[in-house]
């Protein structure tokens, strides 16, 4: 990234812009037209919103977590009816409770199913496969909007495949980068839907980014240097094989579970088959705060822990395991919580670092899996 800035629109930019829209086609796992913004994820969320609906329309969405939360309200902002499912903060979204609903709507006036994949603040991915099934199968046209803010880049993910609509992300997460993109893919259903959209936009409108985006190029000044590191880290994740980054991510979620039921902690995810391979969120046995221990291992320990958010706060922390990041990254991560767990005073079995590597040594390391030297946590 670290290089000087090139003409936005001139003939070097538009290869720059042509490999990066070819290469996020291949991250998605989509031949579909991926959008790229400066911008966040939260920025992405809302070109879903006013390129695909119209004030009034009626959208069902399902409370995992926080960002499921912030997301079904900032549809309300812009005038839309949202349904918004109920739900523990400890469980993905329910298929059979959406097709139950779908069926319902028999006059269908739902014109959006909204998800988020992997709840950032939860540790909790919900089957996005089987929520496409279940609204197949109760043959609704609704559109199908997928979250994948913390799973695109670190988790299996396949917006064509999996009937998604519209997939949202950002650039800090499973990408590698710093914050300061936004990402929309997108359907040709939902490009047409687009076209029918009466919500006004100008920043975040599809057809203008589309159509400079044919020639390598973008409506207005780009983030230059963040495009350079994009470049360079669908490279990374091209490189490694998106399967080898998968499994490495699935690797470090199981040995960090394991840490965590050695402690005699909770996970706040309670289906096995909705653990995030991308972070784990541990619930804190009761009377302790999750935030003292978390500035107690920052003070002590220089380890940055994700705290709990909104429902959650102060009655869990995160850990992050996705991205660049290894074997012994993780031991090193493990190893400041169990010694912040012990500073803080919560009660706990030590040894849960030897339980992760232990689970580490049960499963073949893939060969890139060594490489790099820095620690993340959950933001």
């Amino acid at each position: 990234m670290d290089r000087p800035i090139i003409d936005h629109r001139g003939p070097e930019f538009s290869q720059l812009g042509k490999d990066v829209l070819d290469g996020c086609r291949a991250i998605f796992q989509t031949s579909d037209s991926v959008l790229v913004f400066p911008g966040s994820g939260t920025g992405a969320w809302e070109a879903c919103i006013v390129n695909t609906l119209s004030p009034g329309d009626k959208v069902l969405a399902f409370e995992t977590g926080h960002f499921a939360t912030l997301w079904q309200a900032m549809g309300r902002r812009w005038g839309l009816d949202v349904e918004f499912v109920p739900g523990d903060w400890r469980h993905g979204v329910d298929p059979v409770q959406v097709e139950a609903r779908l069926v319902e709507d028999r006059m269908h006036a739902i014109r959006a199913v909204m998800v988020v994949h992997n709840e950032t603040s939860t540790g909790v991915t919900s089957r996005i496969p089987e929520i496409r099934k279940a609204m197949n199968d109760a043959r609704h046209p609704a559109l199908l909007m997928v979250d994948a803010v913390s799973s695109l880049g670190s988790s299996e993910y396949k917006h064509a495949e999996w009937g998604v609509d519209v997939t949202v992300t950002g650039s800090q997460k499973g990408l590698m980068l710093p914050p300061g993109l936004g990402f929309n893919a997108v359907s040709k259903k939902a490009i047409a839907a687009s076209k029918s959209s009466r919500t006004p936009r100008s920043y975040w409108d599809w057809q203008e980014m589309l159509k400079a985006n044919a020639s390598g190029f973008f409506p207005y000044t780009p983030a230059t240097n963040l495009l350079y590191g994009l470049r360079e880290a669908i490279a990374m994740l091209l490189e490694e094989g998106l399967q080898t980054v998968f499994a490495r991510h699935r690797r470090h979620g199981e040995a960090t579970r394991a840490a965590v039921r050695h402690w005699g902690l909770d996970l706040l995810s309670l289906d096995p088959r909705e653990y995030s391979n991308s972070l784990t969120a541990v619930v804190m046995p009761q009377g302790h705060d999750a935030d003292h221990f978390r500035e107690i291992a920052l003070n002590k320990y220089d380890i940055s822990l994700g705290s709990g958010l909104g429902k959650v706060k102060g009655n869990v922390f995160r850990i992050g395991h996705l991205g660049d990041f290894n074997d012994l990254m993780l031991i090193g991560s493990l190893a400041g919580v169990e010694m912040g767990l012990r500073a803080a005073g919560v009660p706990h079995n030590a040894g849960g670092v030897q339980a992760a590597m232990d689970s580490l040594s049960n499963e073949t390391v893939p060969a890139t899996a060594t490489q790099g030297i820095a620690v993340q946590s959950a933001s």
